[in-house]
């Protein structure tokens, strides 16, 4: 069985600068609603713990109202909190084939 979790960024209703993340466990449909990357790390490690930390598939995506700005703002803060993570652990998160 493969652990493959979906993360769709999407925009608050009413909203021109507000966003989450929707992050769906494939195997049992759960769904957790992110407010922001924190909260997101978190739940993905929360979902993950079930299955041992073996996750092998993040497939993300975004609703086609997600403004460009936006998604810079979210990328940026991914590369930070992404190199936060590999400084702490020592260890490259991505390999150099992808």
């Amino acid at each position: 069985m493969a652990v493959i979790f979906e993360s769709t960024i999407k925009m608050v209703e009413g909203s021109g600068e507000d966003w989450f993340i929707e992050l769906k466990d494939c195997v049992d449909d759960r769904v957790e609603v992110c407010a922001n990357l924190a909260e997101y790390s978190k739940k993905v490690e929360e979902l993950g713990a079930d299955y041992g930390g073996n996750i092998d598939e993040v497939i993300w995506m975004k609703d086609d109202n997600v403004p460009l700005p936006i998604m810079d703002t979210i990328r940026f803060e991914m590369s930070k909190l992404q190199a936060e993570i590999e400084d702490e652990t020592g260890k490259k998160l991505t390999s150099e084939d992808s």
